[in-house]
């Protein structure tokens, strides 16, 4: 198995001659500011056999992008519709407009369900959401190596149930940026991240007992972010500081082969 960072938190992962994607996105544009499309992203190598999706955020789920690269009837893996009303659900309307236009083929799964695609057996795993939307974090086992990836997740307890269920992993894909969101549906604001910042995202590939631990959920140049989206400054640096020798920073379009 081979493993490339597709930007911000998008992943390709090679087994088998099949690729699957996790949280591939073309279009940043509802998060960043003068963003022009494709920017600082990559795309998959060839054709995908099935999307993994952590959460309806539109930064995590892309359907055009999607659509552009599926073989057709590919399975779209993703976490439970919002809870409550349009105004709880406004960070996922787009999302789920957008899978339900391009008629993409989409399955809800649960928690611990497990799917056996091609060569990959992918496990949804829970994870936690900072603005309390449904979200998964996903295990991928091929080849006899096994890869987690963390959405952006904030930290939580569930890591020592994963770590007790599939680790050791041969490398762990986590949100490094710290972000503190100030959204107006989410009022007062929270001062704390609402996904992990690279000490937290450290901690949690210690506990899931990682060969590598590569950052993710950042962009190294910083563009700007709507309002009320403050990052971490460096988070390479300050992860490299916080997970010694199992960071790997990994760059845009860059592949980690597990076999090696």
């Amino acid at each position: 198995m081979r493993v490339r960072r597709l930007g911000w938190a998008g992943l390709e992962i090679e087994a088998g001659d099949q690729r699957l994607v996790i949280d591939y996105v073309r279009d940043l544009s509802p998060l960043f500011t003068g963003w022009k499309p494709g920017e600082g992203l990559a795309t998959p190598s060839g054709d995908v056999t099935a999307a993994l999706v952590t959460h309806l955020h539109r930064d995590h789920t892309d359907a055009a992008a999607l659509a552009g690269v599926l073989i057709p009837g590919a399975p779209v893996l993703r976490p439970a519709p919002g809870h409550g009303d349009d105004v709880d659900n406004v960070t996922t309307q787009l999302a789920e407009r957008e899978l339900e236009a391009h008629r993409l083929t989409v399955e809800v799964v649960d928690a611990w369900s497990t799917r056996e695609i091609g060569p990959f057996r992918v496990t949804a795993v829970p994870a936690v959401d900072g603005l309390g939307d449904p979200q998964l974090n996903w295990v991928v086992h091929a080849d006899g190596q096994r890869v987690f990836h963390g959405g952006d997740t904030m930290f939580h307890g569930y890591w020592w149930l994963v770590a007790r269920r599939f680790s050791p992993f041969d490398a762990v894909f986590l949100p490094a940026n710290g972000a503190v969101v100030d959204a107006p549906h989410l009022q007062p604001p929270s001062p704390l991240p609402a996904a992990m910042d690279p000490r937290q995202s450290a901690a949690a590939a210690e506990i899931l007992d990682a060969r590598y631990a590569v950052p993710m959920h950042y962009e190294a140049e910083q563009p700007d972010k709507i309002a009320g989206y403050v990052e971490v400054a460096d988070p390479e640096k300050e992860f490299r500081a916080h997970a010694g020798t199992r960071a790997r920073v990994l760059p845009v379009g860059e592949w980690l082969d597990l076999t090696t």
